[in-house]
């Protein structure tokens, strides 16, 4: 298995003077014992606007704007949970240390998980990184390398959250302030004790915590958010979300995101049920809390988990997912391509009515909802595509996407386990380039790039097993050479494999006869599927252009399979596409 962790971006700064912090207190057996993190905080990061000098966060006397953060619900001491994993900024208020600059610090971190997250940001502007050490209790050191994008000018696709000013001695500057994610793997089953910081100018850290591992959980139901769209306006309106399940279990819980926001969001009450027909549920939808409340807000870019609920879900069925906006929505987080109608009442918190009288408007996106998770189960397969595994020009409301039929076919067998299916593809999305920038209102909603979802959509997936990466093809219709398509691959591959994912990829269809798959495309496509063949990088490889070319045209669909686009496969195409995986490969 490969140990080689490529992360995402990042950032150590080359400037700036570096202020050496006491890191350890004398244990009484002599020992020198690691500090919380706020023991060791020595840099002043955020400023009230009012008194912009009072903190320096760069060196140069540049700041974040504590109105700016409150804005975005990031308030002091607020925890957030942030692809995953909960998350603490610092109670502190403008003015006083609230990060450290990354030294080499032994830090005191406790728990036992799949990965170790940073609250991080860079301020050189250049990247760099540094390594550092897990200590856990038993004794025992890992390696991991730890980047940061710069706070100024990093990746927006891979934000935690930006804030729309920086605040300098000479005034207030309209520019993006970002904050970062980063997460790292750790050995899996040990405690983990203490963490050793970088040796690295430049790296601030706010916060750092263990992310507990998914044990006793399954993913049934996914999807991914591909832009921040504007919606409605929703004002005290109650969204009905019509979902279909792949796995089952006794147990359910919901993740709401607020991917990409500058603000949060309200949650007024929330219910699950399943299905009738339309908008009416089997029975009296069953109320959902968070932390044994009715509601949550959830901050600007962070997440909310519903608390576990005695709930039976069937496998193969369709839920219903209500929640109430109690106030105005007029942009959310959105997947646009459901292929799915949902619904929107009239005025009113119409979640606990199982009826469908109150829904009287129609949608066809999924906006907030991003995930269903059921209690017990294998784990999950993580599906990693565009259009193609988004279910474009298959029949509406009919669940027949080829995860769909996967999914099936995983349910009616006994060779391998049943596992979840997590369906992670955006309509446009690229393997290396971004459609949606990563921050704002857009009218683009393709979503960043799949080496800059990565870690959200795959790493962060409730009991990932294995991954399928099935991209490339929208690459190469817009100039992308082979060569990137291929080095993004096995980027993505490589970081799956750090963190113990079984890697499995699809050959890219032909899709001659479509406006922008030139022959020059076609031979840019039979060079990354060469290439995929050969193997070497991934753990399998699915060779779904051989299932649906036409043998008398290899560049071209069969007629049968084509919805007729020349680039999407219609139902059947699909479901020939999942018909062809062997199941077997997608036992890690």
């Amino acid at each position: 298995m490969r140990r080689c962790v490529r992360g995402i971006l990042v950032v150590l700064a080359l400037c700036g003077s570096l202020v050496p912090a006491v890191s350890a207190e004398a244990a009484g057996d002599g020992r020198v014992a690691p500090l919380p993190l706020e023991r060791l905080f020595d840099n002043g990061a955020v400023s009230d606007d009012a008194r912009p000098g009072e903190a320096d966060f760069d060196g140069a006397g540049a700041s974040l704007s504590a109105q700016d953060l409150t804005a975005a619900g990031w308030t002091p001491g607020r925890a957030l949970t942030l692809q995953g994993v909960r998350l603490t900024w610092p109670k502190r208020q403008p003015g006083e240390p609230d990060n450290v600059r990354a030294a080499g610090q032994d830090v005191r971190v406790t728990g036992r998980g799949d990965a170790l997250a940073f609250l991080v940001a860079g301020t050189s502007g250049t990247q760099a990184g540094g390594p550092g050490t897990v200590g856990y209790a038993d004794g025992t050191r890992s390696a991991y390398r730890l980047t940061a994008p710069d706070w100024r000018t990093g990746p927006l696709g891979t934000k935690a959250v930006a804030l729309p000013h920086v605040n300098t001695p000479g005034g207030q500057l309209a520019e993006r302030a970002r904050l970062y994610v980063v997460t790292v793997p750790l050995v899996p089953g040990r405690a983990v004790a203490s963490v050793r910081l970088p040796d690295a100018a430049g790296l601030h850290v706010f916060a750092v915590s263990v992310r507990a591992a998914t044990a006793g959980w399954t993913g049934s139901w996914t999807t991914s958010t591909g832009g921040y769209a504007a919606v409605g306006p929703w004002t005290d309106r109650t969204l009905r979300l019509v979902v279909h399940t792949s796995a089952g279990g006794p147990r359910v819980r919901v993740r709401f995101d607020n991917t990409f926001a500058a603000v949060p969001v309200r949650i007024g009450r929330a219910t699950v049920a399943v299905r009738a027909s339309g908008a009416a549920a089997r029975g009296t939808p069953v109320p959902l809390a968070f932390g044994g409340a009715a509601g949550v807000e959830i901050p600007a870019g962070a997440q909310a988990h519903s608390d576990p609920l005695g709930f039976a879900v069937p496998a193969g069925t369709d839920l219903l997912v209500s929640f109430h906006l109690p106030g105005t929505v007029a942009a959310a987080p959105l997947h646009r391509l459901a292929q799915q109608r949902s619904y929107v009442s009239e005025p009113g918190d119409h979640a606990a009515d199982g009826s469908a009288g109150p829904y009287t408007s129609v949608i066809t996106g999924w906006p907030l909802l991003a995930a269903v998770d059921v209690g017990g189960g294998p784990g999950s397969v993580v599906l990693l595509g565009d259009s193609i595994t988004d279910g474009d020009k298959s029949t509406v409301d009919a669940n027949r996407r080829w995860p769909d039929v996967l999914a099936g076919r995983l349910r009616a067998q006994h060779t391998v386990p049943r596992y979840g299916v997590l369906n992670q593809g955006v309509s446009g999305n690229r393997v290396v380039t971004d459609r949606y920038p990563g921050d704002g209102v857009s009218t683009d909603t393709a979503g960043v790039s799949a080496l800059h979802r990565f870690d959200r959509d795959v790493l962060a997936q409730t009991s990932a097993r294995t991954a399928i990466v099935f991209e490339g093809v929208n690459d190469l219709r817009w100039d992308t050479s082979a060569e990137r398509v291929i080095a993004g691959l096995r980027e993505l591959a490589e970081r799956g494999h750090a963190r113990g994912v079984r890697m499995l990829a699809a050959t890219i269809l032909p899709c001659a006869g479509e406006a922008r798959c030139t022959a020059a495309v076609d031979a840019e496509r039979r060079a990354v599927n060469a290439w995929l063949r050969d193997g070497g990088i991934f753990d399998g490889v699915l060779d779904f252009d051989a299932v649906v070319r036409d043998p008398q045209q290899p560049s071209r669909m069969l007629p049968a399979y084509d919805s007729g686009d020349h680039l999407h496969p219609g139902d059947a195409g699909l479901a020939a596409l999942a018909d062809s995986v062997d199941l077997r490969l997608l036992r890690p």
